[in-house]
């Protein structure tokens, strides 16, 4: 992304200030979800988890890349709210509704409502990595698995999916943003249509660490700045959190749903990267994650959307040691896989004692 700072104003007193009453204050405890993955060989059992989760802190909804039925089950009677995920591969199929009846009798009825499911997400950003029989099924699916979930009494769990923001075409400024043509019209106006008719909101994953260089260290990381002016609106951006949300929100005036609720499916940053990497730190990791749980909690919404509250799955709950790719992949997590916490962002019910 580019970004472009505008000259500093006496707007930057007011952050600074901001900034400094919280630096100084503990985290103020607050509810916020979390995605719970599995990639590790030395991570607690998911019944450990659950009663972690609902005894020592305030996080009050997981998410998880699968419908693991061991950790399904281990949520029942915690009061904590699941989300579950269909795997990209089995979308075509789902397409058909007699198969969607019969996914939803043997994956989701058993459970409910002792494990408080809340969404089955149809895929993982599909648009990103699913092939064109992926993709041309996914609102098919989405549809078929929401009548199978009503036809079975169920209607309460609601089907969305996630989305990376490479469905955007541009994200600067925020309010000239556009999602990529190729999926506009035939995909995301379809699904978007769904969600208003369902009530359901429109996941995404916006990643202010990948949108990190080291010109705009301070605008990712909610730190003081001069500010990114959006000349069109006037609006002026001072981190690329707000930024992210009211490019896609733009992106879904265009089409014509506004009005659709946004939901942040993963958002997060690594404690730790590859050498050299020196933006990567337990510190940065913990401002970033607060400042998220913080924007959670605080229905201050965004330039744009002001007033109003996103859902949000901070990413990820464990650190994993066995998830590809960089030394950052595996660091992303509140905590480590005792459970003790890698840094504290007012989460834990004894900070609140």
């Amino acid at each position: 992304m580019k970004i472009s700072l505008r000259e500093p104003c006496q707007k930057n007193l007011l952050l600074l200030i901001s900034t400094l009453l919280i630096v100084h204050h503990f985290p103020i405890a607050t509810s916020v979800g979390v995605n719970y993955g599995t990639l590790g060989n030395n991570l607690p059992s998911p019944p450990q988890v659950a009663q972690f989760l609902k005894n020592r802190t305030t996080i009050d909804r997981v998410k998880i890349f699968d419908m693991n039925p061991d950790i399904i089950r281990a949520f029942a009677g915690t009061g904590i709210l699941v989300s579950v995920t269909v795997p990209n591969g089995d979308i075509p199929a789902l397409a058909n509704p007699r198969a969607a009846r019969r996914w939803v009798a043997a994956n989701v009825a058993p459970f409910y409502p002792q494990t408080k499911l809340q969404y089955v997400l149809v895929g993982s950003e599909v648009l990103h990595w699913g092939d064109q029989n992926m993709v041309s099924n996914l609102v098919p699916a989405m549809r078929s698995i929401h009548a199978a979930l009503v036809r079975s009494g169920l209607a309460a769990i609601k089907v969305t999916t996630a989305h990376s923001l490479g469905l955007l075409e541009s994200s600067d400024p925020p309010s000239a943003a556009r999602f990529r043509r190729a999926w506009a019209t035939d995909v995301l106006a379809p699904m978007l249509l769904f969600h208003r008719q369902t009530k359901s909101p429109f996941m995404v994953n916006p990643y202010p660490f990948f949108s990190w260089s080291p010109n705009n260290t301070q605008f990712v990381l909610f730190r003081p700045n001069p500010g990114v002016r959006d000349r069109f609106t006037g609006k002026t951006y001072t981190n690329v959190y707000d930024l992210l949300l009211d490019a896609v929100h733009s992106s879904m005036e265009k089409l014509g749903f506004g009005d659709v609720q946004i939901a942040l499916g993963e958002i997060g940053w690594p404690s730790q990267c590859d050498p050299g990497l020196s933006i990567c730190t337990v510190e940065n990791a913990r401002w970033h994650n607060l400042n998220v749980a913080n924007k959670s909690a605080s229905g201050a919404g965004t330039p744009l959307m002001p007033g109003r509250k996103f859902e949000t799955y901070i990413f990820a709950l464990f650190n994993e040691n066995l998830k590809p790719g960089s030394i950052a992949e595996r660091n992303f997590g509140l905590f480590r896989p005792d459970l003790s916490p890698v840094y504290d962002i007012g989460i834990m019910r004894e900070a609140q004692k």
